[in-house]
């Protein structure tokens, strides 16, 4: 080894050290945050009163062990950003993708007829967003976005057996149906990426195929959702196909 290598290694060494703290403080508040929303949200679904024929909606899924309230912060700052109201519903971690997918249809029911849904979901609930759009057919969604969803499945998630997570297998056949629709399905996608995401590998393959990618460096799984860029991003996607 050079002695130039030598003086380099310990800063590279350094710069390692220091962005791993970072993410791991950033985890910790992220932790922090969401043991004080959890509780909220989870007896009923949240339906805004007042919407008509031709209003855009947003509805809102969270992921995999979570609830409703700990998407309260995002669906503030869309509400704020964009001036759309929200829906959002909470469900255990049980059911298949299948079943969620029906329970969001439920939701959607209790929106008018002529309303126009935009779909944001967060890991879980963006694969059941897109399932939900590409496979259901409700012509009133407009777009979908996900964040930190794993399109491209997880090693050995079936081996927890139930049903939400054999959907999110790495040899899923809902995961493959899902991502070969995708590409030649018209409906505008947004896959949102966390570039430090510690449950997926090579976070970028997880996309959804066919649709617009944007990758956020230094945030986490769970950081996308209380990141002020973040909300930014997908309400600038939420505000190009509001209705005039």
């Amino acid at each position: 080894m050079t002695a130039d290598r030598c003086r380099q290694d310990p800063l590279a060494l350094g710069s390692r050290l220091r962005s791993h703290l970072a993410l791991a403080t950033q985890s910790i508040g992220v932790l922090a945050k969401q043991a004080t929303l959890v509780r909220h949200d989870t007896e009923r679904a949240i339906v805004p009163s007042g919407l008509r024929d031709g209003d855009d909606v947003i509805v809102v899924l969270h992921g995999l062990f979570a609830t409703a309230g700990v998407m309260r912060p995002l669906r503030a700052g869309l509400q704020e950003r964009t001036g759309m109201p929200t829906a959002t519903l909470s469900y255990g971690p049980g059911p298949s993708v299948t079943e969620l997918s029906s329970r969001l249809r439920g939701l959607c029911d209790e929106l008018p007829r002529g309303a126009r849904i935009h779909l944001v979901g967060h890991s879980l609930g963006g694969v059941v967003c897109r399932y939900y759009a590409q496979e259901e057919g409700d012509p009133r969604v407009v777009q979908t976005v996900s964040l930190a969803s794993p399109f491209a499945g997880l090693p050995r998630a079936r081996l927890l057996g139930f049903g939400s997570v054999r959907d999110l297998d790495e040899t899923s056949p809902l995961l493959r149906r899902l991502t070969l629709g995708s590409l030649g399905s018209p409906l505008p996608h947004l896959s949102v990426i966390a570039g430090e995401d510690g449950f997926v590998r090579t976070p970028v393959a997880h996309a959804l195929p066919g649709g617009e990618v944007r990758v956020v460096p230094g945030l986490g799984h769970n950081a996308l959702l209380y990141d002020d860029a973040v909300v930014e991003l997908v309400a600038s996607r939420l505000r190009v196909r509001r209705a005039p």
